[in-house]
């Protein structure tokens, strides 16, 4: 591990401590290591060509007109990235769905558009999480494999 001394504003650090103290952090090194893990994730994650899994969660109105209909149809249109989606009743009138996706980002991000854009679908957020192969590489492994305990 590397020692890096960094010249934050008072204002930041204040940021920073109240942010460790919501999570429970024990020293700032620990804390700034996640938020850059994050912040570099974020940069990845913004790399078009790379393959990623995704969680895609959103909520609706079911009873709008056809939008059942209509979103079955956007899952169907990209089958190609479809992992699993669960659908839960949230109360009588709105449902929560998540769909867990994998493939190329920007395929991914054009889906998740896709499905939140729709009318009555009120919110919607796309989580993605960059893929590297076993070897370090941009590219996720393409053939089935064991894994290890």
């Amino acid at each position: 591990m590397q020692r890096v001394t960094i010249t934050l504003d008072d204002d930041l650090v204040d940021e920073i401590d109240a942010f460790m103290a919501g999570r429970g952090y024990q020293n700032r090194s620990e804390a700034m290591r996640d938020l850059v893990r994050a912040g570099l994730g974020e940069l990845q994650a913004a790399a078009v060509g790379r393959d990623c899994v995704a969680a895609v969660v959103y909520t609706f109105d079911h009873e709008k007109r056809e939008l059942a209909r209509r979103l079955a149809s956007v899952h169907h249109h990209h089958h190609d990235l479809s992992l699993a989606t669960t659908h839960v009743h949230v109360d009588a009138q709105n449902c929560l769905e998540v769909a867990l996706l994998k493939g190329p980002i920007g395929e991914v991000r054009h889906f998740a558009e896709h499905l939140t854009a729709e009318r009555g679908v009120r919110h919607g957020r796309l989580v993605i999480v960059p893929l590297e192969s076993a070897s370090g590489g941009d590219e996720a492994p393409d053939h089935p494999h064991p894994h290890e305990p």
